[in-house]
């Protein structure tokens, strides 16, 4: 038989641990810090253990508090997403996910028609976030560049991120080896700054130091190089769709990894939801279904210009 010890002290207890303070978790659970205070001191006397180290205008969670909590807060947050999903209409069945920008924009967006084919009655809801931002309480997944490592979170790898320099067919064709970048032209991404250095060094071309126009985002670098403003990075599979339409080349044929890959990262509760599930299923196919092959390079823009 299941024996739960004191459900409101834990909790109270999880509350706090969470929030940072009896003071907040009081208010989320609609209580005074007192009470809090109270059953987490009362749960402490029936596990005869120490949850929290009492100081002065704050709480430290011990190592047994610590652990405690880690596995107390997917439980309750499973738990309210499964509430959520008893009480909400069938017809409201939505997923939001959490991406940057430039994903957004020059990924998922261009793709997302064919979900919406494939399963018409799921909304699919996009908030975007900068670089670092953590996961979202209220998203149902995430898609992330990183090492995959996000405690907490599963992290399942869809894209490789393989770097390499795009820019128009016509600056192109002034580039007949890497030696013939220029600094002023190089254009970078702020949060991205080991990029330029990463792929000179493998080019054999560590003299160049990228001066250009700085960016926020990569998307920006990128329509400021389909707009001839200078040579950008490119990364995958941001890069894609514009070297297959034409609007990018790339000038040389040498990719390098990053040293990072694209991850679909959700909590583990979420594996078995219905939606969620089907979404798992269509981007880890979408995402083997992304071309391997070359990208369109110098030469080829040549053939093409002279075609036309």
């Amino acid at each position: 038989m299941r024996r739960l010890l004191f459900l409101n002290g834990i909790k109270a207890f999880e509350a706090a641990a969470r929030t940072g303070s009896f003071a907040a978790a009081g208010t989320e659970m609609n209580v005074s810090a007192a009470a809090i205070s109270r059953m987490v001191n009362l749960l402490e006397q029936r596990l005869d253990v120490t949850l929290f180290e009492r100081r002065a205008n704050r709480l430290v969670l011990t190592a047994v508090g610590r652990s405690y909590q880690s596995g107390l807060t997917p439980i309750f947050d499973a738990l309210a997403s499964l509430t959520a999903q008893i009480m909400a209409p069938e017809a409201a069945r939505v997923l939001t996910l959490g991406v940057g920008p430039t994903f957004a924009l020059k990924w998922l967006i261009p793709h997302l028609a064919d979900f919406r084919t494939e399963k018409p009655g799921i909304e699919v809801r996009i908030t975007t976030f900068g670089d670092m931002v953590p996961f979202g309480e209220d998203w149902s997944c995430g898609i992330k560049l990183g090492d995959g490592n996000w405690p907490g979170l599963v992290a399942e790898p869809l894209f490789e991120a393989d770097l390499l320099p795009v820019c128009t067919p016509r600056l192109a064709a002034s580039l007949k080896r890497p030696a013939d970048l220029k600094g002023p032209t190089l254009l970078r991404v702020a949060h991205a700054a080991e990029d330029w250095p990463l792929w000179l060094k493998a080019a054999g071309t560590t003299r160049i130091t990228a001066r250009g126009t700085e960016f926020q985002y990569y998307g920006q670098a990128l329509q400021a190089a389909i707009d001839g403003l200078g040579v950008a990075m490119g990364i995958r599979p941001y890069i894609d769709d514009d070297l297959a339409a034409g609007r990018l080349v790339a000038p040389f044929e040498l990719s390098v990894p990053k040293g990072e890959r694209w991850y679909l990262v959700y909590r583990s509760f979420q594996a078995e939801q219905r939606d969620f599930a089907a979404f798992r299923r269509w981007i880890t196919r979408a995402a083997a279904a992304q071309p391997a092959s070359r990208p369109s390079s110098r030469r080829d823009a040549g053939k093409k210009d002279a075609a036309l």
